[in-house]
């Protein structure tokens, strides 16, 4: 097995095992900071930000292995930035059908969750293996407009099933 095959499979467990913190991180710290990367509620659309978030970071690591090691692949950034971003609707396509149907629950959440990763995941090596695609450099000004986007959709959700907490029927921050 190849070096970044084994970085792959290293940042899509670490990706899947970052959900859990993130899952509990702005209750536990509650802050704009906390608030913008992970669920501030229990809406489906809140755990956006964790699935975004755990994929962004486990990308961010994998990229200091391949610089810290010096192995040649291209376009990690940007194939770590359209994972984190494609996880999203590959999670609601599997999701919802299946929330709509049985209602929520938690195991089968969290295995198509770890679902979602793990396609985002082959579709980033995919992307490291084809030849430089020159979008290195607008990953950071890609991920903090998405940032900026959660940061809105937290703080003025839209009135719609996807950004309503079934647990406690709120939309956004609780008060």
């Amino acid at each position: 097995m190849n070096k970044i095959k084994k970085i792959k499979i290293f940042g899509t467990i670490l990706a899947c095992l970052l959900t859990f913190p993130f899952h509990f991180l702005y209750e536990k710290f509650p802050s704009l900071l906390t608030s913008i990367i992970s669920p501030v509620n229990e809406s489906i659309w809140e755990h956006m930000k964790l699935l975004f978030s755990s994929i962004l970071i486990s990308g961010v690591l994998q990229k200091i292995i391949i610089k810290t090691k010096k192995i040649p692949v291209n376009n990690v950034c940007i194939s770590n930035y359209i994972a984190a971003i494609l996880s999203i609707p590959i999670f609601l396509v599997l999701y919802l059908p299946i929330y709509v149907l049985m209602g929520k629950n938690m195991i089968i959440t969290i295995i198509i969750m770890f679902i979602a990763i793990i396609i985002s995941e082959i579709i980033s090596y995919k992307i490291e293996m084809k030849k430089d695609l020159k979008l290195e450099n607008i990953t950071i000004i890609l991920a903090i407009i998405t940032y900026i986007i959660f940061y809105i959709l937290t703080i003025h959700p839209l009135s719609i099933e996807l950004f309503r907490d079934p647990i406690h029927n709120i939309y956004g921050i609780k008060k």
